[in-house]
C-alpha cells in the first residue's frame, strides 16, 4: 500500500470510497424532466439517474434565489441558521462548507463552470481546483477564451438580450462555444486530469437554464414547433395592473401568446441541450472510475426553479413549486447498494446534500447543521429525513413577495408576512397549485393546524413573526440575520 498524506488526511491507492459527480444547473424547475411526465421535454440522460437510482420528488430550495440557496447547500444550514434569509450580495460566507469537509476527509475537490455565487469571490469554499466564471459568464476563463476566438463580437453577451428576462433567441456562435457545451467539455477534461491517488468530488455547475434564454438553434426550433403547455393560472392569481411586457426581466407579468412560446422554447431548449451534455459527462466520469477501480455516485440537482409565466410570475423567489421545487436525483454504482428506480415523496432539501456526501465519503459529520444524510433512504429505508420542511424568503422584488412555507410533501401552507395572506395547496391533487384551499371555509380547521405549525416554527425568531399564539404580519424582515452563528 502506498500511503499519501493530503491536508492532514490519509488516502490510499486501494481506497474504495466513491468518486462523486454533482451536476448542478441554475434555475431548473423540478417538473422539467420527462421522468416527471413533462408534456414536451425529453430528458433521457438526466432521467437515467433517477431510473437507476433514487428520484426525490419533493426536493426543495429552502430560500429559492441563487445566493441564499447555494449558501444553504454549502453550509447544510437552513436560512435562519446560516444567516441569509433572502437575496443579498456581498455578504461574506465564513461558515464551514461541505466541500471543505470532503477535502479534510482526503477528497480532491473540483468546481467547473458556474461559481457558487458567494462573497468574497476569490474564496475557494473548499474547492481545491476551480475553473469557473463568476458570477455568470462575463468574466473568467470562458469569457477570455470566447473573446480570443471571436474578437470584437461581444462575447457571451453578443446576443444582446437580458440575462434575467423572458426574451429568447438562438445562440449566436458555434455550438461548441455555447456556455453549456464549453462547461461540459471542461468538466470531462478535469475528470481525466484528476490525480488517481485520491477519491474525487467534482461539481459541474451550469448557468443554463437561467436566462439568457439562448439554446443552440436546433434546440430552440424544436420547442418553438412543439405543442407547448399552457400557463398554470391559479384561482388566487391576480394579473399585474398593466399588461406591459417591459422591462423584460420584471417578475410580475402577463406572459402569453408568442412571448410565452418564445420563453418556453428558450427555457426548454436549454434543458434539452444540457441533457445531451449530461450523457457525455456521465459517460466520461464512469469510464474514469472504471479505469481507477473506484465506485461512483452521481447527483443531479439545481439551486431553485423558474416561474416561467405561471400565475403571472417570472423568475424565482416564490414559494410555489415552479420556483422552490428542484430536481434531485442520486445514482450509485452497484457497490454502493442503492435502491434502483426508487421514488421518495417526503420533503428533502439542498441542505441534505453535504451530510449525504460526507456520509458516503466516510468523513466526520458536519457540526450544528440542519441537513440530514439521505444514505439510509438511498439504501431502502422508508423513514423520511423529516416530517415537515420549512422554507422562506425575505422581500426581494417587493414586500408582498416575502413568504414562509411548510410542506410535508403532500400539503403546502404559505404565509405572506407582509400582508398576512395564507394559502394551502394539496400538492397530490393540485400539483400546479391552482386551487387555494385556504379560501374555502370547509378547510378552515386544516389551515389552522398548519398555522399552528408555523407559529411553533417561528416562535424563537427575532423578527417577531409570532407571539406564540398567533402570526403577526407587517414585522420587519431583513434579508440577513446578523446575530446568526
Amino acid at each position: 500500500i502506498v500511503w499519501l498524506w493530503q491536508r492532514g488526511s490519509v488516502s490510499t491507492l486501494n481506497d474504495q470510497r466513491p468518486d462523486i459527480l454533482m451536476i448542478m444547473p441554475d434555475q431548473m424547475r423540478g417538473d422539467c424532466l420527462s421522468l416527471e411526465n413533462h408534456p414536451v421535454l425529453q430528458t433521457p440522460n438526466i432521467d437515467t439517474i433517477g431510473h437507476s437510482g433514487m428520484h426525490f420528488t419533493r426536493a426543495y430550495s429552502t430560500c429559492p434565489s441563487c445566493i441564499p440557496a447555494r449558501r444553504a447547500m454549502l453550509t447544510a444550514r437552513h436560512p435562519a441558521s446560516n444567516g441569509m434569509l433572502g437575496y443579498r450580495m456581498h455578504e461574506e460566507l465564513s461558515q464551514p462548507t461541505f466541500p471543505e469537509k470532503l477535502g479534510s476527509a482526503g477528497y480532491h475537490t473540483t468546481l467547473v463552470g458556474r461559481g457558487m455565487h458567494q462573497y468574497p469571490e476569490d474564496k475557494s469554499y473548499g474547492y481545491q481546483d476551480r475553473l469557473m466564471s463568476f458570477p455568470g459568464l462575463d468574466e473568467g476563463l470562458y469569457a477570455e477564451a470566447l473573446e480570443n476566438e471571436f474578437p470584437g463580437q461581444g462575447g457571451v453577451g453578443g446576443h444582446g438580450i437580458s440575462a434575467n428576462g423572458w426574451t429568447a433567441k438562438p445562440w449566436q456562435l458555434a455550438d461548441t462555444w455555447h456556455p453549456t457545451t464549453w462547461g461540459a467539455n471542461r468538466a470531462r477534461e478535469k475528470m481525466k486530469a484528476a490525480p488517481d491517488e485520491y477519491p474525487h468530488f467534482i461539481t459541474a455547475s451550469f448557468v443554463a437554464p437561467h436566462p439568457p434564454l439562448i439554446p443552440p438553434a436546433d434546440y430552440y426550433e424544436r420547442y418553438l414547433q412543439a405543442d407547448l403547455p399552457p400557463r398554470a393560472i391559479g384561482d388566487w392569481a391576480v394579473p399585474p395592473a398593466d399588461s406591459l411586457l417591459c422591462p423584460v426581466d420584471r417578475n410580475r407579468i402577463d406572459l402569453q401568446g408568442e412571448p410565452l412560446r418564445q420563453a418556453q422554447a428558450g427555457y426548454f431548449g436549454l434543458i434539452a441541450h444540457l441533457d445531451d451534455q449530461v450523457f457525455s459527462m456521465m459517460d466520461e466520469f464512469k469510464r474514469q472510475c472504471r479505469r481507477r477501480g473506484r465506485p461512483w455516485v452521481i447527483l443531479f440537482t439545481a439551486d431553485h426553479g423558474e416561474m416561467l409565466g405561471d400565475h403571472y410570475l417570472f423568475r424565482k423567489c416564490e414559494p410555489y413549486d415552479a420556483s422552490a421545487r428542484v430536481p434531485f436525483l442520486i445514482q450509485g454504482s452497484p457497490e454502493m447498494g442503492f435502491v434502483q428506480g426508487g421514488q421518495h415523496e417526503q420533503p428533502v432539501c439542498l441542505e441534505d446534500i453535504g451530510p449525504t456526501l460526507i456520509d458516503l465519503a466516510g468523513g466526520a459529520p458536519m457540526d450544528d447543521v440542519d441537513g440530514r444524510s439521505l444514505v439510509p433512504i438511498l439504501r431502502g429505508e422508508s423513514q423520511p429525513a423529516r416530517e415537515v420542511l420549512h422554507g422562506e424568503h425575505a422581500p426581494c422584488y417587493d414586500d408582498d413577495q416575502a413568504f414562509h412555507l411548510l410542506t410535508d410533501g403532500r400539503m403546502k401552507y404559505i404565509w405572506r408576512p407582509h400582508s398576512g395572506a395564507e394559502q394551502l395547496f394539496d400538492l397530490s391533487a393540485d400539483p400546479q397549485e391552482c386551487t387555494n384551499l385556504a379560501a374555502q371555509p370547509e378547510h378552515a380547521a386544516e389551515v389552522a393546524r398548519w398555522r399552528d405549525r408555523l407559529i411553533a416554527q417561528l416562535k424563537d425568531r427575532p423578527e417577531g413573526f409570532t407571539d406564540g399564539e398567533k402570526l403577526i404580519a407587517g414585522r420587519p424582515y431583513p434579508d440577513v440575520m446578523k446575530d446568526s452563528a
